[in-house]
């Protein structure tokens, strides 16, 4: 797939399930029959996460609104200067998640969400993020990595199924290209299983997934990793300061 294949503009429904090795084991075999490796079956995916200086952003997607918007810096690899990775601003409306992104040089992004800097290239994208920038002065708050494997439907490609094991997440070092190492953020064995669709499911998978009793969750990386490891510190950080 070239980059002038690649999908930029995203607006789907996204449902997230956490599973237990049990749980994925029975699953796996049973969606056997129904789906096919995505174009990018396998892949580590490094996601930078940018937010305020008072984390402004995951304190309000954690309080579930009607609106919510996040942005990040992602790559589905460790990335050199030169190598592709995507901006990603990634809004979520009445349950419907609308994502568009733009696909840079590494070093060019990162100079640009740091206000060094610029693409080339002007476009409604980049529009959308300089007010996004000019807003929020976000900052690169946290470092999340997963191993992927991607499927999709075989009667609709547009139906897409991704697992994500041994999700890692730091705080130090928060570049794509420092590596993809970081502290677990799920128990053994766990797998976050995210079902990403335009439309309705289809009648087979909502009936396997019933008689599973699979259900989903509102499960998110960086919100957690707030609420677990991050918040209290801030808390500490504020309280000191004032």
């Amino acid at each position: 797939m070239t980059m002038e294949e690649t999908k930029l503009t995203f607006e789907r429904f996204e449902k997230k399930y956490l599973l237990s090795a049990e749980d994925y084991a029975c699953l796996r075999q049973r969606l056997d029959p129904y789906i096919e490796p995505d174009v990018y079956p396998r892949s580590v995916v490094c996601s930078l996460y940018y937010d305020s200086e008072d984390y402004r952003l995951i304190r309000h997607s954690i309080d579930k609104p009607v609106y919510k918007e996040k942005l990040r810096l992602r790559s589905y690899k460790v990335p050199e200067d030169t190598d592709t990775v995507f901006v990603e601003l990634k809004k979520k409306f009445k349950g419907i998640v609308y994502k568009r992104r733009l696909a840079l040089p590494e070093a060019t992004a990162t100079a640009w969400l740091a206000g060094e800097g610029r693409p080339e290239k002007e476009s409604q994208m980049t529009r959308e993020l300089d007010y996004f920038l000019d807003s929020y002065r976000p900052i690169p708050k946290l470092y999340l990595a997963c191993d992927r494997t991607a499927w999709r439907a075989k009667e609709d490609p547009e139906l897409r199924i991704t697992f994500d094991r041994n999700i890692r997440w730091r705080q130090t070092e928060l570049d794509l290209r420092a590596g993809d190492q970081g502290e677990p953020l799920l128990e053994d064995g766990q797998v976050l299983m995210e079902i990403k669709i335009p439309g309705a499911a289809p009648l087979w998978l909502a009936r396997m997934l019933s008689e599973l009793k699979l259900y989903p969750t509102s499960f998110s990386k960086y919100g957690s990793c707030y609420k677990r490891f991050i918040l209290d510190e801030y808390i500490k950080g504020v309280v000191l300061h004032v």
